[in-house]
């Protein structure tokens, strides 16, 4: 690992945050059925996303000499659980509206249960690690730019906000886990980030799409509200495609994620929340410190 230059945060557990989901409309990204529905079906995925990865770690921690390592793992652990607490109330809110929610969840843990019972330790903290860097990414991608979310319901975009800070400060446990403990190949490690990538793309293009459908929109509807959308995401100018770089860094060879910079304004949503406790604003000046 090149460890010339490191940006190491530790996790911080926070609980019981209060992101007043039930007051957003149904499409609070602008009024736009397509970017809100993209990020639902994020959303979706994270409870028993949060819950695999948790299950992935476990399987190494009897193996943990180190006891940072030790520590860092249990803050992980307490970090993803508060996660899934938080979007398990932004999937209710789903439900609410009609969405076939328990159709994707049910699908979900099949998924992982499979996952866990028949693939090999040594493949499952690969693909935690994979999705973990994936996720730190979030940040930067989603808040380094004020106009990415700008028109963005101010709750939603504190939930992201609070979701993301806790990424970047545990983005490397997993990792740690898998290159101290894991004995994964490099051909294992650098394959699971492509077939992590394929998972969630795939995944959360077909559950956005089943989600307009139940909004009303008919399938001549949907591919248009796609072709006008998904630009936005993966176009020349996209939120994704701007991340590629970092994304890339995943395949080098000496390649750990703490080379990777924390967003510039990390320490506005640590020192707000602080001084307020209140992560919607924490989450809003987190959003206003962006370029």
């Amino acid at each position: 690992m090149n460890a010339q230059v490191q940006y190491q945060v530790d996790p911080v557990v926070r609980t019981q945050l209060d992101f007043k989901l039930e007051e957003i409309p149904r499409f609070w990204f602008a009024g736009d059925p397509f970017r809100t529905r993209i990020f639902d079906a994020l959303s979706l995925t994270f409870p028993d996303g949060e819950r695999y990865f948790i299950e992935c770690v476990r399987l190494f921690r009897d193996k943990i000499q180190d006891p940072e390592l030790q520590a860092r793992v249990a803050d992980f652990i307490k970090q993803e659980a508060q996660h899934g607490i938080a979007h398990d109330k932004m999937n209710q809110l789903m439900k609410q509206q009609g969405m076939p929610v328990e159709q994707f969840t049910t699908m979900l843990k099949k998924i992982f249960r499979f996952e866990l019972s028949k693939r090999s330790p040594q493949y499952n903290i690969a693909m935690t690690a994979a999705a973990e860097h994936l996720t730190a990414l979030m940040a930067e991608t989603f808040y380094s730019k004020k106009e990415t979310l700008k028109e963005v319901h101010p709750y939603v975009r504190a939930l992201l906000a609070w979701h993301s800070i806790e990424e970047m400060e545990h983005r490397d446990v997993a990792y740690d886990v898998m290159q101290q403990v894991g004995e994964v190949p490099e051909t294992i490690r650098k394959f699971t980030l492509a077939l992590t990538t394929l998972l969630m793309f795939s995944f959360t293009m077909y559950r956005a799409n089943v989600m307009l459908r139940y909004d009303g929109f008919s399938a001549r509807e949907r591919l248009q509200l796609f072709r006008q959308g998904l630009p936005w995401f993966l176009g020349r100018k996209g939120i994704l495609t701007a991340m590629k770089k970092q994304y890339l860094d995943w395949y080098k060879s000496d390649f750990h994620p703490s080379q990777h910079a924390v967003i510039h304004q990390y320490d506005v949503w640590v020192k707000t929340f602080e001084e307020t406790k209140d992560p919607i604003l924490a989450g809003q000046a987190f959003w206003e410190a962006g370029y």
